[in-house]
């Protein structure tokens, strides 16, 4: 059967639909061109905000107008967190939905698909079991095709219940991969030519899988074990929470060659009574230690981060403050959002909501002092020479792009064929655009 893998939301999302086309390849389903094309669609969806629930059902429209006008045999799998949370919603809303897949059951699409094709009787295959062993242990062993730049999940779910989060309920408590799995799954991506590995986890940095000795490792050895791997030219992690950056994990940033010298660390106020409603169990003052401890073994480090703006409560002074920290840091990028309601999150409760207009006034304000910083630290490296691991082929003739060691998008001419994607090469940067920089290969 011809699919089709849509995926909405974050880097392991992506991973989770990687390894989905790979359980589906591997039981002689081919990739489909196009979504017209495809008799078998699956969405990996997201449900960290509402506006990304809504899409899914949005989408979900769309193909049953396909179906409608085929006379092939169509099926839908709505896979991912959304699948994992709002399961009776989907059915509810979405009855011509195949195969419904929690997050921790993304092993089994193959098999239900095979179960969906030969079914006697209506309705949908659920299946929303939290079991992240499980999930692992049984995920196709073979890995068809990868692009240059790779991801890895060494550890899935969360114990932390941010008031605003729904991730505990969709992803499951925190669970870590053993070394020896995360390890040889680099190997094999290596071989099929990948350049650059991010590792990652809900909270990554608080990773506590067993290790090649048999004792527990945290995330700075294993680490220092992808610093050793042949063939391997970048090595990163998202996304780390504040409260578990440790001094070993510093010590990794100015000793391990391969790690880049890029870090995101959401921080989500600047507020300490915005940070305590939203139960982030650090202080300003902790995060602002952190980085002060990672910039004294890593000076050049580069930080992004997460803010919501409009948290229930959030005061006039609340948002100074986040202002106020954002101009202590310096953030080389940031995302910002506006505080989006959740089901079953302590925080949708809350009797003090802010105003959608308020919201959206302090979202632009803070927005534009994040772009002016971020203008403002690529501009800084217009003369200098940056690291471009080439990923892929610009939007226009003759460009390739990639991304700096610094998370930098990157695009050069290359009309002499200098380099190749996968290629590392040395760029002097010439010129900047208001998200990426523009530069020349040195020779």
């Amino acid at each position: 059967m011809r699919f089709i893998v849509k995926s909405y939301g974050c880097q392991m999302n992506s991973y989770d639909s990687q390894r989905m086309e790979d359980s589906l390849l591997e039981a002689s389903h081919q990739r489909a061109n196009s979504l017209v094309d495809a008799r078998l669609i699956v969405f990996n969806t997201c449900c960290i905000r509402e506006k990304a629930s809504e899409k899914l059902f949005s989408d979900l429209g769309r193909v049953r107008a396909l179906m409608n006008g085929s006379a092939e045999k169509f099926l839908i799998a709505v896979t991912g967190c959304v699948a994992q949370f709002q399961a009776q919603d989907v059915l509810k809303r979405a009855p011509w939905v195949d195969i419904i897949l929690g997050t921790q059951d993304i092993h089994q699409i193959a098999t239900k698909v095979d179960e969906a094709m030969h079914k006697q009787l209506s309705g949908s295959l659920v299946s929303t079991t939290l079991n992240a062993k499980s999930k692992f242990m049984r995920l196709s062993e073979q890995f068809f095709h990868r692009n240059v730049a790779e991801f890895i999940t060494i550890q899935e779910g969360c114990n932390n219940f941010c008031t605003y989060c729904v991730v505990p309920h969709s992803r499951g408590r925190e669970f870590s991969r053993a070394a020896v799995d995360v390890i040889q799954e680099a190997k094999q991506l290596i071989l099929l030519g990948v350049k650059e590995i991010t590792l990652l986890g809900q909270n990554v940095n608080a990773y506590a899988g067993e290790g090649l000795d048999g004792k527990k490792w945290n995330l700075s050895r294993l680490l220092a074990e992808f610093g050793q791997l042949n063939g391997l030219k970048r090595l990163r992690y998202i996304t780390s929470h504040p409260r578990y950056m440790d001094e070993g994990i510093a010590e990794a940033h100015e000793k391990i060659a391969t790690l880049a010298p890029s870090l995101h660390l959401p921080i989500q106020s600047g507020s300490n009574r915005v940070l305590g409603r939203m139960n982030r169990k650090y202080t300003v003052e902790e995060y602002l230690k952190c980085i002060q401890m990672l910039r004294e073994h890593r000076p050049d480090l580069a930080f992004s981060s997460d803010f919501i703006v409009g948290f229930p409560g959030e005061t006039d002074e609340d948002f100074q403050q986040t202002i106020e920290l954002v101009e202590k840091v310096r953030f080389s990028q940031a995302y910002s959002f506006k505080y989006s309601s959740r089901p079953n999150t302590a925080a949708a409760t809350m009797n003090d909501q802010i105003s959608d207009t308020i919201k959206s006034q302090r979202l632009r304000v803070l927005q534009d002092l994040l772009n002016e910083q971020q203008n403002k630290f690529n501009k800084s490296f217009v003369g200098r020479h940056v690291n471009v691991l080439f990923t892929k082929k610009g939007k226009h003739k003759d460009q390739i792009t990639g991304r700096s060691e610094y998370a930098q998008a990157v695009t050069v001419y290359n009309d002499d064929g200098a380099v190749f994607i996968g290629d590392i090469a040395r760029v002097e940067v010439t010129e900047t655009l208001p998200h990426s920089l523009i530069g020349k290969v040195v020779k």
